[in-house]
């Protein structure tokens, strides 16, 4: 007994110093270093603006100027006249559309082309003609079928999403070892169990990485692609306020994009621990 509690005592507090160890490693790592990396980008852009002070604000100047922006994201003045959060949400209604649109296509079409050999032979020299394509290549095609520019854009959000999560899905079920699907044959498994059992379970982290890239893709993509279509959406907002030459609201307007864009990519990982029960590389 007081062995036990000797021992006991013991990993106590063998537990507690690696956690006094790891927590300012954490601390640095977590906090520390990215607030430095931060902080030399301010640096960069304050030398920068100091040079060519003419055009571009100081890091304090393009605050100030854009409190109206970040103290009222969702104000309503007008037709038009909207806060950055409804230009947000705006170019996130497009982007989630036509990548979840994407992401039902594209999964089924993955597993088709890793399962089947003529369906591989017959997908695969359509995917490697049209992956390589420009996305903005895509947006007079898409305005001359839909003839309006709200269904335009996720469509071409559709086309970007396809290719990574397809590509990344066959994969996966290319990858699955051949032992495991010869054992589910010789126990004469139908081929739906085979699929729900084996495959899909191998597969399911391939399709989270393709779908991550996807999404970051089409985030991108949306930016491009309301500069050229106009409307509500940050990506006009963007090409608006540099019209007026005014690179402050342009700088808030990289900022939200980037923050978003980091959130999305959070929360799909958060997504694909929730179904995999793994922590994902990122974390």
């Amino acid at each position: 007994m007081v062995f036990q509690l000797n021992v006991a005592a013991i990993v106590a507090v063998a537990s507690q110093a690696a956690w006094e160890k790891a927590k300012p490693v954490m601390f640095r790592d977590v906090v520390i270093l990215p607030a430095l990396g931060f902080l030399g980008i301010i640096l960069l852009w304050w030398v920068i603006a100091l040079i060519n002070h003419e055009l571009m604000p100081t890091p304090p100047e393009a605050f100030v100027a854009n409190l109206d922006y970040i103290l009222h994201p969702f104000y309503q003045r007008g037709p038009g006249n909207l806060g950055i959060g409804w230009l947000l949400l705006a170019s996130l209604r497009r982007v989630l559309i036509g990548f979840g649109i994407g992401a039902i296509v594209a999964i089924p079409l993955g597993f088709l082309i890793g399962m089947s050999r003529p369906a591989m032979l017959a997908l695969n020299p359509i995917i490697q003609i049209f992956k390589p394509v420009s996305p903005l290549a895509w947006l007079p095609i898409a305005l001359a079928i839909f003839n309006l520019a709200d269904p335009s854009a996720i469509f071409v959000i559709f086309i970007t999403s396809l290719w990574p999560t397809i590509i990344n899905t066959a994969l996966g079920v290319s990858s699955v070892p051949k032992d495991y699907l010869d054992v589910a044959r010789v126990l004469e498994m139908p081929r739906w169990r085979r699929i729900t059992k084996i495959i899909l379970p191998a597969t399911v982290p391939y399709i989270f990485t393709g779908l991550r890239i996807s999404l970051g893709i089409a985030w991108l993509v949306i930016v491009a692609v309301e500069m050229l279509t106009g409307g509500i959406g940050i990506g006009f907002f963007v090409w608006d306020e540099w019209s007026r030459l005014n690179l402050s609201s342009v700088f808030l307007a990289v900022l939200v994009i980037g923050v978003t864009g980091l959130i999305l990519d959070f929360a799909v990982g958060k997504v694909q621990e929730l179904v995999t029960h793994r922590p994902t590389i990122s974390n």
